[in-house]
């Protein structure tokens, strides 16, 4: 795959914004992904991988690129949207164009921060905003993320039976403090069930994407159409065989590197040498 886009959408005031900002501060440099669009509401976000820097530091590569996920700071849906209301069509063909949604709930009270509807009440939040993305025929995964700021001294509801009601995989942050940016990230990279594979090597280390079993071929072509077209084996390690052999060439005299053929499923945390 050689873009993935998560649009994050909500209600007016509800943090949509502070937490685009937030998880823009993590963005990369825009020229290694010639296929994003240079807009100030979309913010090219890299994926953490731990595993990644560990692989370059046994390269010596002098580049280090990691997979990303590219978020879209969608303007707030409001009550009757799919019918035109407010800006809603614009809003909804933005919607339209994303991957998958992260739909920002918010559960605590701010006097200066004033509610679309004059109440916190989140799940009634939820239902607004899915119904109006059903009456438009936007099924697209969704990740709930619930807005947390302030809430340890401001919240209203009863947070554990909201738990049980949310419906579909949620997480928790605080764009105002930071805290649950990199799990926000992993989990929006997970909802599209994705998983990630590696290239390595003196020029560079490169974290990829593509689905969770997906073909070598298939895998190969996040590189370059050629390598799923042209494909003819792949030479592969996983990361953890790698990091206890030191380098590639020791992890092939052990017997650890295998020659696989167009029929093998790439598995997470693979390193790959395409032969074409």
């Amino acid at each position: 795959m050689s873009k993935l886009k998560i649009g994050i959408v909500g209600l007016p005031n509800v943090g949509k914004s502070t937490l685009f900002n937030a998880l823009t501060k993590k963005s990369v440099p825009a020229e290694n992904y010639p296929f994003c669009t240079i807009d100030p509401s979309v913010g090219i976000v890299s994926v953490p991988d731990e595993r990644l820097i560990n692989l370059s530091e046994i390269s010596k590569s002098k580049k280090t690129i990691p997979a990303v996920i590219e978020f879209v700071d969608i303007a707030g849906l409001v009550k009757g949207a799919s019918l035109g209301a407010g800006l809603g069509n614009k809003f909804l063909s933005h919607i339209r164009e994303v991957d998958a949604i992260i739909e920002m709930v918010r559960i605590f009270e701010d006097k200066d921060m004033i509610h679309v509807h004059d109440k916190v009440d989140p799940l009634f939040d939820i239902e607004v905003i899915n119904f109006e993305l059903d009456q438009a025929g936007i099924k697209k995964p969704t990740l709930y993320v619930l807005n947390t700021s302030a809430v340890a001294e401001n919240v209203k509801i009863d947070f554990a039976e909201f738990l049980l009601k949310i419906p579909g995989p949620y997480i928790e942050v605080d764009p105002i403090f930071g805290t649950g940016l990199d799990n926000l990230i992993k989990a929006s990279y997970d909802l599209l069930n994705l998983i990630t594979f590696f290239t390595t090597g003196e020029d560079e280390s490169r974290a990829w994407t593509t689905l969770r079993g997906a073909t070598a071929p298939y895998a190969g072509r996040s590189i370059h159409t050629d390598f799923e077209q042209k494909f003819i084996r792949a030479e592969v390690v996983s990361y953890g065989r790698l990091v206890e052999a030191g380098s590639f060439a020791k992890a092939r005299e052990k017997g650890w590197v295998r020659t696989e053929g167009k029929e093998y499923i790439v598995k997470d945390g693979d390193v790959i040498e395409f032969l074409i």
